[in-house]
């Protein structure tokens, strides 16, 4: 049986608008620490321009959305997009991510293990979690 867990991503309203599961590896040392290297240095706007398109860029919270299921949907399997109202899909992990911003709670004690920005997501050291 894998790790599952959940990755929201929110709105600038703090509304929800994507429930990416995640069948296995979704513990922090695992989709943690991929979802941290896909948002890092990532840049949120509103409207792009010619030179926006050379950087790494999201133009709003449902380009990042997006961005982050074409990232991670590669093959069959693996990863589904649940109804943004389906809170318990056996995960025992949630990261929820919004502009420039990310909480993580381990679910079997609903503790959050981070919350903070995305760079300092990205460098965070997990191992001592489990």
């Amino acid at each position: 049986m894998g790790t599952r867990c959940l990755t929201f991503v929110y709105n600038d309203n703090k509304q929800p608008i994507l429930n990416l599961y995640r069948q296995y590896d979704g513990y922090p040392e695992g989709h943690g620490q991929e979802l941290g290297e896909f948002l890092k240095g990532l840049e949120i706007t509103n409207g792009i321009s010619m030179q926006t398109k050379e950087k790494r860029t999201a133009n709003g919270m449902g380009c990042l959305a997006a961005q982050l299921v074409a990232h991670f949907k590669n093959s069959v399997g693996g990863f589904y997009i649940h109804s943004i109202e389906s809170k318990d899909c056996g995960q025992e992990y949630e990261y929820h991510v919004s502009d420039n911003s990310i909480t993580v709670i381990k679910n079997c004690d609903d503790k959050i293990i981070y919350q903070g920005n995305w760079k300092n997501f990205s460098e965070t050291d997990f191992s001592s979690v489990h």
